[in-house]
């Protein structure tokens, strides 16, 4: 994996100046370096070698796209997030908590993926996914397009057994093959069910539309274990409801959630491969995510981010914030953990 540069800019602790040398290490303090400068690391935090090579949360960028099957340019999309992310702060109001100081995040860089060689690329990212979770960390990866979903799962499976999904996405990603291809963009969860590494009891996307090659997509999707909340659904029934719906599906099992950032409308999200109209604002999406405040998550991914086709940066920036959600739930899941235990926290 490689590392942002370093600057020798100096950092604070995520409680803010004054902490002493067991609190987490968080981000540069903007009121003494412009938001503007220095390395782009995620939320401005240190890189995972300053911080001894070991985190609680490990975000790690994966800028791979050989799997797409539309737009390409999801490889820049880590690095895209990544800038986005200056204007984060430590405080999540509405979580009411501060990720930065419950454990230590850190940016761990970027898995590199041979873009030639899609076989060669997914062993990649499972083995450096691998050597993260076997570090402690648990994983807050910005890819990239949707096929790194698959040997990110593989990877934590390994670590928690099968785990439950919630999948934020416009599309169902469980078909079969592209022009013959089992690993693309569009088959990670079909190719998850068939290696046992997802829990089929708890298993649910989120956000889905548009049309389908027919009705068998659905069908397929339903014998794979599937639940699905439509994009109107989520219309009608309102952030809180669907939040609720969620939680209870995945109970209190390990639950991985993986965002496709083409789960926003285009009006949201203008920066991704394969757009469909009708989709989430970026509000819907952020306020379900923290409704899944005490669900047992042990990673998550954020995909599809391309910001050749990102004007103004409105998707870089939703995705920053989604990032940043994750993170802080990973962060007080690990804190209540620590205070609770795995099984209560």
């Amino acid at each position: 994996m490689s590392n942002p540069p370093n600057t020798g800019t100096n950092t604070d602790t995520g409680t803010g100046t004054g902490a002493d040398e067991r609190q987490p290490r968080g981000p540069v303090d903007s009121s003494r370096v412009p938001r503007f400068a220095g390395p782009a690391t995620f939320a401005r935090l240190p890189r995972l070698d300053e911080v001894g090579g070991r985190a609680d949360v490990a975000v790690v960028g994966v800028p791979f796209d050989s799997g797409v099957s539309y737009r390409p340019g999801a490889r820049f999309g880590g690095n895209a997030i990544r800038e986005a992310s200056r204007l984060l702060r430590p405080y999540n109001p509405a979580q009411d908590a501060s990720p930065f100081a419950l454990a230590q995040v850190a940016d761990a860089g970027d898995i590199a993926a041979n873009p030639f060689d899609i076989h060669e690329a997914v062993e990649s990212v499972e083995a450096a996914a691998g050597e993260l979770l076997d570090g402690g960390a648990r994983l807050m990866t910005l890819g990239g397009d949707h096929t790194i979903a698959l040997p990110l799962l593989r990877a934590v499976a390994r670590r928690h057994g099968p785990v439950a999904l919630v999948h934020f996405d416009a599309h169902l990603d469980t078909w079969d093959t592209y022009f013959g291809a089992e690993y693309t963009h569009g088959t990670p969860f079909r190719r998850a069910v068939e290696e046992g590494i997802l829990d089929t009891e708890a298993l649910c996307h989120v956000g889905t539309r548009g049309p389908l090659y027919g009705r068998r997509d659905l069908a397929e999707d339903a014998r794979l274990g599937f639940g699905i909340v439509t994009a109107a659904d989520v219309l009608r029934r309102g952030v809180d409801e669907v939040a609720d719906q969620l939680r209870q599906r995945v109970g209190d099992r390990p639950v991985y959630v993986s965002v496709d950032i083409d789960v926003l409308d285009p009006a949201h999200a203008p920066g991704t491969g394969t757009p469909e109209a009708g989709g989430l604002t970026s509000r819907e999406l952020l306020e379900i995510l923290r409704g899944l405040a005490g669900c047992r998550l042990v990673s998550a991914d954020l995909v599809e981010v391309a910001p050749a086709y990102d004007h103004a940066e409105i998707t870089s920036v939703a995705a920053s914030h989604t990032a940043y959600e994750l993170t802080t739930l990973l962060a007080r899941r690990i804190a209540a953990e620590r205070e609770n235990g795995p099984e209560q926290g």
